[in-house]
């Protein structure tokens, strides 16, 4: 921050005449939160406005490129890449006061909202009339839809239903050359025109500010079943998962824990789990009640193999509840014994999964490092959690050269470094490793034609040049 310029007095006296004097911050100790996000990195933002109106935004993106102030996009701050971290100082809009309710449409199976709506309420306004909307990230009570968007953060329920690109109509957007578009369509249908409703999500905040998205809703089954299975070894529920997913039945979650999250869980919260249990697969089926018991009876015997230990269906909505507690009990658990904990959420083909977790623990001996496993399984997205020792500073050199070795065997397995936290600053510097070159200019020029004067999220998504 010591090499940054002032804000120029222009570019403030601008911004009182856009918004009034409780929507602007300029105090250090005032715009202190709003220069960090959920992976601990913190840059301190040199102003931070809280806009109301579409019209607003306009404004102060305009005002951005007047003076060339770097504008960083802000929902509420739960992101995990340090995406919207103001590497350059400048402008931090939070957009966490631009939360209304634009249209809700049940007949047409849409609801339009602003993007500092919570996905839980999007889906409590949703489930008054049948619907939900499917992304459903962990954080769900406490992050925004704009940041949904802005990541293509989706969630367990993404497995069947997908993710905020399968489940979002169109945008109303404010560009980084300032320019007002509206994207996308009302209809389940359409293809006039380039797609550039799914160009902007899950763009981080680098080509154009969402103030508004309208999103698919989907009926809410009348019926959901909850199935606990228990493996001799992360092997044998990793083959699971392959014969899970290779049947008919589609589970709407397929949650995988590894042994050393269930140890920890057992220990840091009371659970009935069985000590040696070398991995566990949570599994929820959905849909008509009729016909409910036997779907999950075929996705039950997809789970047998010779690794099952025990298999359990839940019988009331208590016990539904307990199980799913019990991996909501885990990212706490985590958090206390190794607060400085690398996570990344890699991707690889259901069918490589027994290859991934070979591979992780192969690397976890290597560098004398424990790894925790759990995530996504039926999408093979895998959330890899190498434990820190804080009082162990040289563990963090270790560790980066271990995530050198996770990506490359991520690649190797024709993954993806990425499947819902975003690039941010993470993986900024990997990001060449997955694109190849052209494509990666290809990205840098619409990243331009967006955003001429470069405003937007400067720094972030890709390898510096």
């Amino acid at each position: 921050m010591t090499n940054i310029a002032p804000l120029p007095a222009g570019f403030l006296n601008l911004l009182a005449e856009i918004f009034a004097a409780e929507d602007i911050l300029t105090a250090p100790e005032d715009c202190w939160t709003y220069g960090y996000d959920n992976s601990r990195r913190h840059v301190l933002p040199q102003a931070v406005v809280f806009p109301t109106t579409h019209e607003q935004v306009v404004s102060v993106v305009n005002a951005c490129n007047r003076f060339h102030v770097a504008l960083t996009a802000r929902g509420r701050g739960t992101g995990t890449t340090g995406a919207t971290t103001p590497l350059k100082g400048g402008l931090i809009v939070s957009l966490e006061r631009m939360n209304k309710l634009v249209e809700f449409s049940p007949d047409n199976r849409y609801i339009i909202v602003e993007p500092g709506m919570t996905n839980q309420q999007v889906q409590d306004i949703a489930k008054e009339r049948g619907f939900f909307w499917p992304p459903d990230p962990t954080s769900a009570a406490f992050c925004s839809v704009g940041g949904n968007l802005a990541y293509n953060s989706a969630g367990p329920r993404a497995v069947k239903y997908g993710t905020p690109r399968e489940n979002t109509l169109g945008l109303r957007a404010v560009t980084g050359a300032g320019k007002e578009i509206r994207v996308g369509v009302h209809t389940s249908k359409g293809v006039v025109g380039y797609d550039l409703t799914r160009l902007i999500l899950g763009s981080e905040g680098t080509l154009a500010i969402i103030t508004q998205a309208t999103l698919k809703l989907t009926p809410l089954p009348e019926a959901t079943k909850t199935l606990r299975a228990i493996y001799n070894s992360v092997f044998d529920a990793a083959k699971a998962v392959s014969a899970i997913m290779s049947q008919p039945v589609i589970p709407c979650a397929l949650e995988f824990i590894d042994g050393n999250a269930i140890n920890m869980i057992r220990q840091y919260s009371e659970s009935d789990l069985p000590e040696h249990a070398g991995a566990m697969l949570m599994i929820e089926v959905d849909g008509q009640l009729e016909g409910l018991d036997r779907a999950a009876e075929k996705v039950a015997a997809a789970a047998k193999n010779d690794g099952l230990l025990d298999i359990r269906l839940a019988q009331t909505d208590a016990e539904v509840k307990a199980l799913w507690q019990t991996r909501k009990a885990l990212s706490p658990a985590l958090r206390k014994v190794a607060p400085k904990k690398i996570n990344e959420d890699v991707v690889v083909p259901v069918t490589e999964m027994p290859a991934l977790i070979a591979g992780l623990g192969e690397l976890s001996k290597k560098y004398n490092l424990p790894i925790i496993n759990f995530g996504h399984a039926g999408n093979g997205n895998i959330h890899v959690n190498l434990l820190l020792d804080p009082d162990q500073p040289e563990q963090g050199k270790k560790a980066h050269a271990c995530l050198d070795e996770i990506f490359s065997l991520v690649l190797a397995l024709n993954g993806t470094l990425s499947g819902e936290h975003g690039v941010g600053l993470e993986k900024r510097d990997f990001v060449d490793r997955e694109l190849d070159a052209n494509s990666l200019e290809l990205m840098r020029d619409i990243k331009r034609q967006f955003d001429p004067n470069g405003i937007l999220n400067p720094d972030k998504m890709f390898p510096l040049v």
